[in-house]
């Protein structure tokens, strides 16, 4: 049976191309949505370009025909704008009067194409989906590409292997693996299968099809030593200028951040490799105006940035008589090593040779991340750090963001590199946290 989907506004707003996102079968888009989206067309957060892309787009199918009767999309279905003059029951109807005119436009559709299309509400809000169950209607989340945390590229895998295959590792600096199909920089955990204590680390290379050893840290980078096999990973993804784009997953503590930044900031001073450290992350919401805080642009993001600063101090070295003498990270900055960037304002803007970090990205929807790396100018490495089970962001979750929406598109490309932490390495009590709470 063909489908017909009814969207919600926060549906748009979250991927302005939802609307096409639905193959051949038939989408809805009520009148009231159009509505709510024209009251945050001139916001100049990500809502309001989404708003504005949204209305181009729909303008653009009204050229080619009436939207009251419906414009055929390049898949075959059909975009229809459509109102109602149906009244919900008191008990669904919410304080928000668009949302319950968006649910009867909803139950008329159900009612109209009952026997011949099934009927799916669409939307990102919770309390609204369980409203339209609650009146009949067959109602959907958002999630063109649902990925479940447990089942997600951990960027790593194990191969046991014969015991002279791992001292033949260490003296060719090469192995040729068992099995070709590995993605592009996946990390290899060569193991002795009698002897799983005696092993070995490598990377995939594509070029040369076999498993190459990684680099050595016990030098460390600005003063930070790995302490497991996954921090070395990380470390040899972050200074592999050959990489482009590299993903960090992992819960609270297991050195993400702290990893990415000491590596940027050796790239950045003692190599000259990049002209800047660019370190953002998304303000909650992305796009909030930031004039609720007083001060200047760099004022009003220090509550934000409070903890990037906090981990640029701590490799810095500060004591309590250093800071009197008035060395911290604004050394960086006035030397012009190190910028602080609002994610609002990036848009339109190229960056080129910048090693850029956005931290928590697991807050980013997967359009937003989008507009992100495609500012990459020439030269330009970007690294993606964050926790998808600590998610603020109201329409994504664990499953949908855009940080776990990068990690699956970029797993074949050899220019990018995911590695997953998975070992809290700030504390013992924070590791405990982590796992228990």
């Amino acid at each position: 049976m063909k489908k017909t989907f009814v969207l919600d506004t926060n549906v748009l707003l979250h991927d302005p191309r939802a609307m096409f996102s639905f193959e051949d079968n038939n989408v809805v888009i009520p009148i009231y949505v159009v509505e709510e989206i024209d009251n945050f067309k001139k916001e100049l957060s990500e809502l309001g370009r989404n708003a504005r892309q949204v209305s181009r787009y729909l303008d653009a199918l009204r050229d080619e025909g009436s939207l009251a009767v419906g414009v055929r999309l390049d898949q075959g279905g059909l975009l229809t704008v459509a109102t109602t003059a149906r009244t919900l029951p008191p008990e669904v109807t919410t304080n928000r009067g668009q949302d319950s005119k968006i649910l009867a436009v909803a139950a008329d559709k159900k009612d109209e194409l009952e026997g011949k299309e099934q009927v799916i509400f669409i939307t990102k809000d919770t309390n609204l989906r369980i409203r339209a169950d609650a009146i009949g209607i067959i109602t959907e989340n958002f999630e063109p590409e649902r990925t479940e945390v447990s089942e997600l590229f951990s960027g790593m895998s194990v191969i046991d292997v014969a015991n002279h295959e791992v001292d033949l590792f260490y003296a060719n600096g090469r192995i040729v693996p068992p099995d070709p199909y590995y993605a592009p920089n996946e990390f290899v955990l060569i193991r002795d299968e009698s002897n799983p204590s005696h092993t070995a680390m490598g990377r995939f290379c594509t070029d040369q099809e076999c498993i190459l050893p990684i680099s050595n840290f016990k030098q460390g980078v600005w003063g930070v030593r790995p302490r497991n096999k996954e921090q070395q990973f990380a470390l040899d993804l972050l200074l592999d200028e050959r990489i482009k784009l590299v993903t960090l997953v992992g819960m609270a503590g297991t050195g993400k951040t702290l990893l990415a930044i000491a590596a940027g900031l050796q790239q950045v001073t003692d190599e000259q490799r990049y002209q800047k450290l660019l370190v953002s992350r998304p303000i909650f919401p992305m796009g909030r105006d930031l004039g609720y805080l007083p001060g200047d642009v760099e004022e009003k993001l220090n509550p934000w940035m409070q903890p990037i600063f906090d981990n640029v101090e701590f490799l810095m070295g500060l004591t309590a008589s250093d800071k009197r003498q008035g060395r911290s990270y604004k050394e960086l900055m006035d030397l012009g090593m190190m910028q602080i960037e609002p994610l609002t304002y990036i848009r339109g803007r190229s960056i080129p040779s910048q090693y850029m970090i956005v931290d928590e990205a697991q807050n980013l929807t997967p359009h937003e991340v989008k507009t992100i790396i495609s500012r990459a100018g020439d030269g330009t490495k970007i690294v993606l750090t964050g926790d998808p089970y600590q998610i603020d962001h109201p329409y994504v979750d664990s499953t949908n963001n855009g940080l776990v929406h990068v990690v699956n598109r970029f797993r074949s490309e050899p220019i990018a590199g995911h590695i997953t932490l998975s070992k809290g390495e700030r504390s013992d009590l924070a590791e405990i946290a982590a796992n228990l709470l």
